[in-house]
């Protein structure tokens, strides 16, 4: 019989160690270290056990396995489709998290309607009952043919996959799934570790695509061990505002694609829409003229967006000023007002300073400096910046406007959208082909005259 030891694990990152620590070593987070047991097999020698002997007809050469792989699956959903890197692919996993009411169950029975059409697809629901997606179902107009089931035991899930041998197995949400030999509740950390375990042991052995959906906590991380990030093939978030209709899906991590892909949805009563144009919906409903607001082309992965950069400055009335971010990094804005009040000469040491990117986005792109520190002045002049223009450009120490990549697609976005004007790099500023007056600029001191022009 084999013996067992006791260990202890992080909650968070999924570290071992043979005793208790208030601090886990690794990621540093308070209070995540949770003992569990181990079997410890018995020694040999330290020779291989001839039961572990491996087949060696298992190992094979990666140069034939690529010439078989199958193509991607479209979901039909093209900003989906977008975010995923071109479709599911045959066997992955792909963890899906958002905040409570975000959509993130529609948007997946609205996929799993139309790959239904002519694939078979298992969807599994252990929030709700048949009755209650089935009034989901009819309200969002699906018409498929798609199978359900209502379970929350890991091992019938699995069962009842292995008979219908989907392609496509989606699992609603982690956090509501059990196993029976874990004697913990449902959500708990080793539950949600175990069962998204069996799910990918599953995914890989069959070749079914899993998706499994999961809540965010307060901090907006998937709730659950970290290590369930690192179990799956792709993680995505669904973002957005709770005023607003408007969705944002990025991927976090995409073993089959680049994590700069966004898709963008809007949020009706007949289900998430595709956003085609997100640089008009963006951009509706801005008022024209009013100082602090300037229009930034974003880059989101191969995608070129216009946002709207707000600032508002004003007189503070308590001893130590407040600087607020909605959307960019506060590290970032700070350096940027730190370069205006040292070599544009603004004083804003007893200003407070609001900062906020529109609809919701969320930019650690440096080209966005150029943008903020156009809208800090012109709210801390109460200046207008000239209609129709766009602006973006790294900002140096030194106040020099830095190189940006992929200058062009954001120029030929801004000409599409029919900016007049674009302030940027005055090293990208050579080369492009446009009907859009072309502004390079060298310095901060050039752009804000450019700007205010």
């Amino acid at each position: 019989m084999a013996k067992t030891k006791s260990l202890y694990r992080c909650s968070e990152c999924g570290y071992e160690t043979v005793k208790w620590l208030g601090k886990c070593p690794s990621c540093g987070e308070w209070n995540t270290l949770e003992e569990v047991t181990r079997e410890i097999a018995p020694a040999y020698g330290g020779k291989v056990k001839p039961a572990a002997q491996v087949d060696l007809s298992r190992v094979v050469e990666l140069k034939s396995i690529r010439e078989t792989i199958t193509s991607r699956i479209r979901t039909g959903i093209g900003e989906l489709d977008r975010v995923l890197g071109g479709g599911i692919v045959p066997g992955s996993v792909v963890l899906a998290g958002g905040e409570p009411g975000i959509g993130k169950s529609t948007l997946f029975l609205q996929m799993a309607d139309k790959l239904a059409q002519n694939r078979e697809v298992l969807y599994v629901s252990g929030e709700e009952s048949a009755e209650q997606v089935a009034m989901r179902f009819s309200r969002l107009k699906l018409t498929s043919s798609m199978q359900f089931m209502a379970e929350t035991q890991v091992e019938l899930i699995l069962a009842a996959a292995e008979q219908k041998r989907p392609e496509i197995l989606i699992v609603d949400s982690i956090q509501t799934i059990y196993h029976a030999e874990i004697g913990s509740a449902s959500g708990s950390v080793s539950q949600v570790r175990e069962c998204a375990a069996a799910l990918a042991r599953f995914a890989k052995q069959s070749n079914t695509a899993v998706f499994i959906i999961g809540h965010v906590t307060k901090e907006g991380n998937i709730a659950g061990p970290r290590v369930l990030e690192h179990l799956v093939d792709t993680v995505l978030y669904f973002e957005g505002e709770a005023q607003s209709a408007f969705r944002i899906l990025r991927a976090v991590k995409n073993r089959f694609g680049s994590t700069n892909e966004i898709g963008v949805f809007d949020m009706k009563a007949e289900g998430m829409q595709e956003v085609k144009n997100p640089s008009a919906i963006m951009l509706s409903g801005r008022m024209k003229g009013m100082p602090g607001s300037c229009i930034y082309c974003a880059l989101e992965g191969t995608r070129p967006v216009l946002i709207e950069v707000e600032a508002l400055v004003s007189e503070t009335s308590f001893g130590t000023p407040r600087r607020m971010t909605a959307g960019a990094d506060y590290n970032r804005v700070s350096l940027i007002i730190a370069v205006l009040e040292k070599k544009i000469g603004l004083k804003m040491y007893n200003q407070d300073i609001f900062v906020n990117v529109g609809g919701g986005m969320r930019i650690w792109d440096t080209s966005l400096d150029l943008a903020i520190a156009a809208s800090i002045v012109s709210s801390f002049r109460n200046r207008a910046i000239r209609a129709g223009t766009v602006l973006f450009g790294e900002i140096g120490l030194t106040g020099e406007i830095r190189h940006i990549s992929q200058a062009e697609k954001r120029i030929a976005e801004a000409e599409r959208m029919g900016m007049e004007r674009v302030i940027l790099p005055y090293s990208n500023a050579g080369g492009s082909k446009t009907q859009a007056e072309i502004c390079g600029v060298k310095t901060l001191h050039d752009a804000l005259a450019a700007m205010f022009e």
